[in-house]
């Protein structure tokens, strides 16, 4: 383990004011004035995914990290305001760009085709997130033509040092933004790792480090925290509460009148909604019609434990359960659980004329993935 010095010094200018202060506050005047800081650190080659540098104003975290990682120091460029943020992100491809934003806990289509200014805080933090790591990313598709060799992996993945992490948003998007990238990074989905810079000690417990680095009293921890429990409370509620959700939809902002609404609380505050019907001339068939995560609380799998908790109660009373999507995330999720089976695909989505139920999206020219809900035992 590396042990690291750093000076950094600025010009004291002399002054009356100068000679002033000094003489009020007994500073003690020098032609420039020295900071020194030194602490122990990891070999980039060591087993880890995510670090986090965490200290006071002042206390030469940004120093530290600059002298350390030097050009994986993410820098924020401005946003362009006439373009949206999904061509923002370099030339990945499509697919790609849409699994960083969702890595990252940015899973509202609708707002990727907006331009930066426009978004939330929080969307905006999570925006910079996903740009740092698509600069990071190895595109594994830059060599298509297989008789052309591609480059060996690097020993040592890509890294993103991301200075002043979660200091422009509040303390929830900060907890659950933190948790969401933590996620994205230790499941493999995003080839790289993190060093987070902040001076908020909140965000350790959520980002889960494999090592922290406290400036405060320049010591140096291996450990991996636990994230806090999040325990959701499902309830059934009226169609109104669409309200908050619908446009955070991807498809649609209308709700059927023949829906049963649910919602997922989180310490109260509404979270995630879900909505089912059931089909016309199947008896005992439902499927899940609507399910919003609001932006705050995205990335760290809220809407999917709603819809299986949803899906539970429907399969208590006897019914069976499908949900039908093009969004990758649910996508992901369902083929990775044991709890859904894959039951169709639809490259061009279905034309059915559903003319009973009012309000009704289909899913013609987007290519759909069909799941039932089997339970824990599936």
């Amino acid at each position: 383990m590396p042990h690291v010095e750093v000076e950094v010094s600025c010009p004291v200018f002399d002054s009356f004011r100068v000679r002033q202060l000094a003489g009020l506050f007994d500073v003690p005047l020098a032609e420039r004035a020295v900071e020194r800081f030194a602490v122990d650190m990891p070999e980039l080659g060591d087993s880890w995914d995510i670090g986090l540098i965490v200290g006071p104003s002042g206390s030469g975290k940004s120093t530290i990290a600059r002298r350390l990682f030097g050009e994986r120091l993410y820098r924020r460029d401005p946003w362009p305001d006439d373009r949206a943020v999904v061509d923002c992100l370099g030339e990945l491809p499509i697919k790609q760009i849409t699994g960083l934003l969702t890595t990252v806990g940015f899973s509202s289509p609708p707002s990727w085709v907006k331009p930066y200014h426009v978004l939330s805080g929080g969307e905006q933090f999570r925006c910079d997130l996903a740009r740092a790591l698509a600069r990071a990313v190895v595109d594994k598709d830059k060599h298509p033509n297989p008789e052309i060799p591609k480059p060996p992996k690097p020993k040592i993945p890509n890294l993103v040092v991301f200075d002043e992490f979660t200091s422009v948003v509040d303390r929830t998007v900060a907890r659950i933004g933190s948790a969401a990238i933590a996620k994205g990074i230790r499941s493999g989905r995003t080839a790289c790792r993190l060093v987070a810079v902040t001076c908020h000690y909140d965000v350790a417990e959520w980002l889960e480090p494999d090592w922290v680095l406290d400036m405060a009293t320049s010591t140096f921890t291996r450990r991996c925290l636990r994230r806090p429990p999040l325990r959701l409370e499902v309830v059934r509620c009226r169609r109104a509460a669409w309200r908050r959700f619908a446009r955070h939809h991807y498809l649609s902002g209308s709700l059927c009148n023949a829906a049963r609404c649910f919602m997922a609380l989180w310490e109260g505050v509404p979270v995630a909604f879900c909505a089912t019907v059931s089909l016309i001339g199947q008896c005992g068939r439902w499927r899940i019609t609507r399910l919003v995560t609001l932006p705050d609380f995205q990335g760290i799998g809220i809407g999917m434990r709603l819809a299986e908790a949803v899906a539970g109660l429907h399969v208590e009373e006897g019914h069976r359960v499908n949900v039908t999507a093009s969004h990758p995330a649910l996508i992901a999720h369902c083929r990775r659980s044991r709890r859904w089976r894959a039951v169709g695909y639809r490259k061009t989505g279905s034309c059915r004329s559903e003319r009973f139920i009012h309000n009704y999206h289909g899913s013609a020219g987007r290519a759909v993935v069909s799941f039932e809900y089997v339970g824990q035992g599936g």
